[in-house]
């Protein structure tokens, strides 16, 4: 478990007494905003207060140079004065721009780089953060990851290690705990898909989600390379055919209320491939060197389930995490085989590097007729062509229900985890026909195109009737370079999203 800031709540309006007792190594962070839209107020900042010191704050942040925006830190050290003896000496300016949840993300993560290194911070936000503070405490947490490391000659600063915030908001402790919870989501999945895949193999992640999972209420259960064979699962087989980690299938229930056991659940599928070489068609260099994390779907919906747990949502939910590894062996699926999936479905496979949609497929079928859930949703990096479009800021939002294409787009403008809804166009089915199986996996015809679409038609016909949901996480699932709350590398795209979404259903 990597370290995170210890959070407490701390007075309203801090006084000397409080200051004092912090001490001079303690930083104190006082949020700023920009004047009101109509000028009110003498200075043009407004700027959290403390008791303690006798200067203008507002006049201080002016002459530093602050201007509010969401994001910015100005330091600031006192000099050793006697009337200043015993106050934090540190102090640090920290734009909330308009207090949005995204401008407070991004104040969190600003404060969480800022304070790297120091054993306590103190943020002020008085009433300049009037709204929800979970996601402010998001930032932070979020901000302060570094990911794992197992070089013993590289060293990294300390992340901060308390944080106590203060403000006039009636629900503040609430808001601490709940954003707590939402960071952690986030925070297992990058840790997860960090992880090197000489180390993480299927496995390791049934390991992992049974040791994360203890004590939470979860209910975990891995099935075998043996059981898969007997119960037909052909896709997850044919895939991980190829190494010496055999295959697994996980699943993760959070049972809900009391009573809901018989209710129908939310069903979650993370595509958990812990290495793709692509397989007989076999991936460049360069390509392969971020595939640890290709499994950051089942890292995701993982994360998402035990944030259920923690939060005691009333909603039942089902993770079911189809894991493997795509390597090359005597035992590889090549292209041209015929695979039958364990809905009894035939998929001639063109491309053994498109395996995530052949673990997922399995998955589904399987997991609606176990479950009969009430929703469907599989989460993926599954298609170069889904960031080709979209870019690394959005997931392709493929949805068969309005209701739950709203829901999810509604989460996702609240955790910044942003989706963009894309259409199953019915035309391009003829893509997918084989002359010699039910289904060919890839597009059989080029000039249709639309690949990330072609995949999401594939998936579909493994989804059944109830409402379903596939997010092509390609994109945002990787970053190549840490931005704001968003972390280089593994990024754990996906896991508050639904996080929130299933928090969403049951209120």
């Amino acid at each position: 478990m990597v370290h995170a800031p210890t959070l407490t709540v701390g007075p309203a309006t801090p006084g000397s007494d409080d200051l004092s007792a912090w001490g001079e190594d303690a930083t104190l962070a006082l949020a700023v905003a920009p004047a009101m839209p109509d000028g009110a107020g003498e200075h043009s900042l407004r700027v959290a207060g403390v008791h303690g010191y006798d200067i203008d704050l507002a006049e201080w942040a002016g002459t530093a140079g602050v201007t509010g925006r969401a994001g910015e830190s100005v330091v600031v050290s006192l000099p050793r004065l006697e009337r200043w003896a015993g106050l934090p000496r540190r102090v640090v300016f920290l734009g909330i721009g308009d207090g949005s949840d995204r401008s407070s993300r991004r104040a969190g993560a600003a404060l969480a780089t800022t304070s790297v290194g120091q054993e306590h911070a103190v943020l002020v936000l008085a009433d300049l953060l009037d709204g929800d503070a979970s996601a402010l405490v998001e930032g932070v947490l979020l901000g302060a990851y570094a990911p794992p490391s197992q070089g013993s000659a590289v060293t990294r600063s300390a992340s901060l290690a308390a944080l106590t915030l203060c403000g006039a908001a009636v629900d503040l402790d609430a808001a601490v705990a709940d954003g707590a919870i939402a960071a952690e989501t986030t925070l297992v999945a990058r840790r997860l898909a960090a992880t090197p895949s000489n180390v993480k193999n299927p496995q390791w992640m049934a390991e992992q989600a049974a040791e994360l999972a203890e004590g939470t209420g979860l209910l975990v259960q891995s099935r075998d390379e043996t059981w898969l064979a007997q119960h037909g699962f052909g896709g997850i087989l044919a895939v991980g055919g190829g190494s010496d980690s055999p295959p697994r299938l996980v699943t993760v229930e959070h049972p809900g209320a009391p009573g809901a056991d018989d209710s129908a659940p939310v069903v979650l599928v993370g595509k958990g491939i812990t290495y793709d070489t692509g397989g007989i068609s076999l991936k460049p260099r360069e390509a392969m060197i971020p595939m640890k994390t290709d499994m950051a779907g089942a890292a995701a919906v993982l994360g998402t389930v035990l944030g259920a747990a923690r939060a005691q949502l009333p909603v039942r939910v089902v993770a079911v995490l189809p894991l493997a590894e795509n390597a090359i062996g005597a035992a590889s699926y090549r292209p041209s085989d015929v695979v039958e999936m364990v809905d009894g479905t035939t998929v001639e496979i063109g491309n053994t590097d498109a395996e995530g949609r052949m673990v997922l497929a399995d998955a589904m079928a399987w997991a609606r007729a176990t479950y009969a859930p009430a929703a469907l949703v599989d989460v993926a990096t599954l298609t170069g062509a889904a960031s080709l479009g979209l870019g690394k800021r959005h997931a392709a939002l493929y949805a068969t229900d309005d209701v739950l294409t709203t829901g999810l787009q509604t989460a996702a403008e609240r955790t910044g985890e942003q989706v963009w809804p894309m259409p199953l166009v019915p035309e391009y089915r003829r893509a997918l026909e084989s002359s010699v199986a039910d289904l060919s996996h890839i597009a059989t015809d080029a000039t249709v195109g639309g690949g990330s679409i072609t995949a999401a038609l594939f998936l579909q016909h493994f989804a059944g009737e109830q409402p379903w949901a596939h997010l092509d996480i390609a994109g945002p699932g990787r970053s190549p370079k840490a931005e704001h709350e968003v972390s280089e590398g593994a990024t754990g795209f996906g896991a508050r999203l639904l996080f929130r979404w299933l928090q969403s259903l049951g209120q």
